[in-house]
C-alpha cells in the first residue's frame, strides 16, 4: 500500500513538472492574475497598469495614486511578447479606460542580437492589438528606465525611447510618458541611490519620480 501512495505522489509530482515545461512562460502568473480576478473582481473601466517587474515590484502603487482605480498586472521579467501573448488574457477582459505599459527593458537586455528598432516593433504591435480590440482607450508607454545594472545597454534604451516616442507622437489618445533624464543627476548619470542593491529594481524615492511624472496623465 505505501508502494503504491508514493508511486501516487510520485506520479503527480511528474504531471506537475510536465505541466510547467509545457506551459508557456509566467503562464503561472496570468493563471494566479484570474484567480484573483474570480475571487475579487476588478473595477470596470479601470487603470491597467501592466509590463515587468518595475510594475510588479510597485505593490502599493494604489496608494501614491488615490482616487485612481489601478489594476497593476506587472509580471516580473516579462518582455513584450509576454505582453503581447497575454494580452487577451489580462488587458482586453477589463474593458480599460486607460493602458499604462512598462516594458521593453529585459527585452534589450537579453542578448546583443534585440535592437533598439525591434523593440519598437514590438511596442507597435502591442499599440495594434490594444487599438484594434479597444477603439477608445488611452495609451500610455513609460520610457525604459536608466538602471545601473545596465549600463552598458544605454546606448539601445536611448535609441528605443526616441523611436518609440516617435511612434506616439502623432497617436490620438495616446502618450508617451519620459521618465528617463528625471532618474539622471545634473551631469546626466544614473543616480545609483534611487535603487535597491541589485542596482535594477528602484527603492521608493524612484517611485516618487515615477508617481510625479505619470500623475498627470492619469484618466479619473
Amino acid at each position: 500500500m505505501r508502494k503504491i501512495i508514493a508511486f501516487a505522489f510520485l506520479f503527480l509530482g511528474y504531471q506537475n513538472l510536465l505541466q510547467a515545461q509545457l506551459s508557456p512562460p509566467f503562464w503561472q502568473d496570468i493563471v494566479a492574475f484570474k484567480n484573483q480576478d474570480a475571487l475579487h473582481p476588478p473595477p470596470t473601466h479601470s487603470i491597467v497598469f501592466v509590463g515587468s517587474s518595475s510594475f510588479n515590484k510597485w505593490k502599493d502603487v494604489n496608494e501614491y495614486f488615490p482616487g485612481y482605480p489601478i489594476v497593476n498586472r506587472g509580471f516580473g521579467g516579462s518582455t513584450l511578447p509576454d505582453l503581447i501573448r497575454y494580452a487577451y488574457d489580462i488587458i482586453l477582459p477589463y474593458q480599460p479606460k486607460q493602458v499604462v505599459i512598462y516594458c521593453g527593458e529585459n527585452d534589450l537586455a537579453a542578448a546583443d542580437s534585440i535592437s533598439a528598432k525591434e523593440v519598437v516593433q514590438r511596442v507597435k504591435t502591442l499599440y495594434s492589438i490594444l487599438r484594434i480590440n479597444l477603439p477608445d482607450v488611452v495609451i500610455d508607454y513609460v520610457s525604459i528606465k536608466p538602471s545601473p545594472v545596465r549600463a552598458n545597454i544605454q546606448g539601445k534604451v536611448r535609441a528605443a525611447n526616441k523611436e518609440i516616442k516617435a511612434f506616439f507622437k502623432d497617436k490620438k489618445n495616446a502618450a508617451f510618458i519620459d521618465i528617463y533624464d528625471a532618474m539622471l543627476d545634473k551631469k546626466g548619470r544614473m543616480r545609483e541611490a534611487l535603487y535597491v542593491e541589485d542596482r535594477l529594481h528602484m527603492k521608493p524615492e524612484g517611485y516618487e519620480i515615477w508617481k510625479r511624472i505619470i500623475l498627470p496623465y492619469l484618466k479619473k
